[in-house]
This record gives structure tokens, C-alpha cells and sequence, in this order.
């Protein structure tokens, strides 16, 4: 990114070649719509390159970028509040199937219910499982992200997690029963 700052904007090919599908993972965990996903990661390149300038090299580039990703979501979710609604359709598409149906069906549900769960979480706690289990960022990485401190950023990865739990076995008594 340093390069692109400085000029060099042939680089910025190889950070999309880089990013874009971690990028595009975390907007469709946040927003669960596959066209919206890949606009936004089109308007984190676009800002990218309108704020190159403000990339200093200090910080690691993740961090910088996902911080940029963060205020391209928030500007898009004001713009448009459609993203809360979950499309089982939509993550069953992209999904493909498996190689025995009994087999393929159960990971599906486990997939859709996983889904379901996410989409029921608040979007802080969502937006830390999202940055720490699907994107493999550290605490310290997802709290310069936030901007916040560690110590809150594992608070809310806890609580999420214990929250995801309680509608996993919620959700296992009904169908039992």
C-alpha cells in the first residue's frame, strides 16, 4: 500500500488479488447479500485509492483496511437498511452441494442454521465473530479495527459465543421434542 501511496498504481492489482475475497467473506457474514457484498468490496478499493494519502505505513495494512471496510458498511447500511434480512436462498446458491445427499442436506442445515444465528446476533458481537473466526484476525488487530481495547474485543467474543451456544441448544430441545 506504501507503494500505492507513493504512486505506484499497478500495485493496487496485487492488493485486490490479495483482499478482495477475505473482504467479500466479511461483508456477505455482515450483510448476507452476495451482489451487495461485492459492491462494497468495490467501494473499499475506490476508497482506498481516495484515501491513500492517510495510509502511513505505521500500522499493519489489514487493520487499516478493514477499518476503511467498517465505514463503507456503515455509510451502506444507512443508505440501506435491506441488509438485516437474511436469504436462505441466496447462501444455499453459493453453497454447492456435498457429496451424499443425507451428508450434503445435514452440513446444509448446519450451515443455514449457523447463518440464522449469526443474522439473529447484534451487529457487535456478529461483526467480532466475523473478524476473529472467519477472518483469522487477533484481538489486538480486531481492537485497533474498532477502536476499542482488547480486553472489550474478548468480552464480546465471549459473550457471542455463549450466545450462539444458548441457540444451538435452544434450538436442538425444540426439534427434539
Amino acid at each position: 500500500m506504501l507503494r500505492v501511496r507513493d504512486g505506484d498504481l499497478d500495485k493496487m492489482g496485487l492488493l485486490f488479488e490479495r483482499y478482495n475475497r477475505p473482504l467479500f467473506a466479511f461483508f456477505y457474514h455482515m450483510t448476507h447479500k452476495a451482489d451487495a457484498s461485492e459492491d462494497l468490496v468495490q467501494n473499499v478499493f475506490y476508497r482506498m485509492l481516495k484515501y491513500k494519502h492517510s495510509f502511513t505505513g505505521e500500522g499493519e495494512f489489514r487493520t487499516w483496511m478493514y477499518h476503511l471496510a467498517r465505514n463503507v458498511l456503515n455509510d451502506s447500511v444507512k443508505e440501506n437498511r435491506s441488509f438485516n434480512h437474511y436469504d436462505v436462498n441466496d447462501v444455499a446458491d453459493r453453497l454447492g452441494g456435498g457429496t451424499l445427499a443425507d451428508e450434503g442436506l445435514e452440513k446444509q442445515q448446519e450451515k443455514d442454521f449457523l447463518h440464522k444465528a449469526m443474522s439473529s446476533l447484534s451487529e457487535e458481537h456478529r461483526e467480532v465473530l466475523i473478524l476473529s473466526r472467519f477472518q483469522d484476525m487477533k484481538y489486538d488487530e480486531i481492537a485497533k479495527v474498532l477502536n476499542i481495547n482488547e480486553g472489550t474485543v474478548k468480552v464480546r467474543v465471549h459473550r457471542a459465543l455463549g450466545e450462539l451456544k444458548r441457540m444451538f441448544f435452544t434450538s436442538e430441545k425444540k426439534i427434539g421434542k
